[in-house]
């Protein structure tokens, strides 16, 4: 019939392996301070340990790696409860991923900062931000927290940005080239977060019209954003 148009085709959104080997691990400026201190372990200057930055920026990455030689297991800050604390020290190295206010059990937290420092125990804390603005209720803790040293991840650089966007691509099998890894560096907001949805986008929309992925459609993606 006319005027109707063709059948619009669906994008599924498939799973998609983000490896986190030291390996695919991309180092710049904003990470080597982070970097460097998983690779100093186990010289670090206090058994507790916290890295904050923002979303994306390679937190988790770096924390599966310390994970993998520290033998270390591993749990977001949200899961902690003071039953499972034992237990989780049991291997003498945790992971707590993602210490966001008014979003943990304050007191699971302090109980498992104060088992860690009796068994000689190494944590690893991740956070958007350092623990002197995390607003935490219980004073002892709060205390505890600001003395735990912080290590902060920056903003990418040039090379970093473009780095991630190759690598981003990459793992969800996206063939693209200079001009788009270029486009898309240069008309996102300077955050991993934000390199990482505009590539997302970019793969569901070329999927969704069977289209390859190209900066002219990069370019239309992200003037229907602007």
């Amino acid at each position: 019939m006319a005027g109707r148009s063709g059948p619009r085709q669906l994008a599924f959104a498939l799973p998609h392996a983000e490896s986190l080997s030291r390996d695919d691990f991309l180092e710049g400026s904003a990470n080597a301070a982070a970097l460097s201190l998983v690779e100093s372990w186990p010289e670090w200057p206090n058994r507790i340990m916290l890295l904050a930055g923002p979303e994306g920026c390679g937190k988790s990455h770096l924390a599966a790696i310390w994970a993998e030689q520290a033998g270390a297991r591993s749990m977001s800050a949200h899961g902690l409860t003071a039953a499972a604390v034992p237990a989780a020290l049991a291997t003498g190295a945790l992971v707590v991923e993602d210490l966001n206010p008014q979003a943990f059990d304050e007191l699971a937290l302090f109980h498992l900062m104060n088992l860690a420092r009796e068994d000689g125990a190494f944590v690893l804390l991740t956070a958007r931000m350092p623990p002197a603005a995390i607003d935490v209720g219980l004073r002892d803790l709060r205390s505890r927290l600001r003395a735990v040293p912080v290590v902060t991840l920056m903003s990418p650089d040039d090379h970093l940005l473009r780095a991630l966007i190759v690598k981003f691509c990459a793992d969800r099998q996206m063939n693209v080239d200079e001009t788009v890894v270029n486009f898309i560096a240069t008309r996102t907001e300077r955050s991993f977060a934000a390199v990482r949805q505009a590539v997302e986008r970019l793969d569901a929309e070329s999927l969704r019209l069977g289209r390859p992925v190209t900066r002219a459609l990069a370019a239309e993606l992200l003037r229907d954003r602007d």
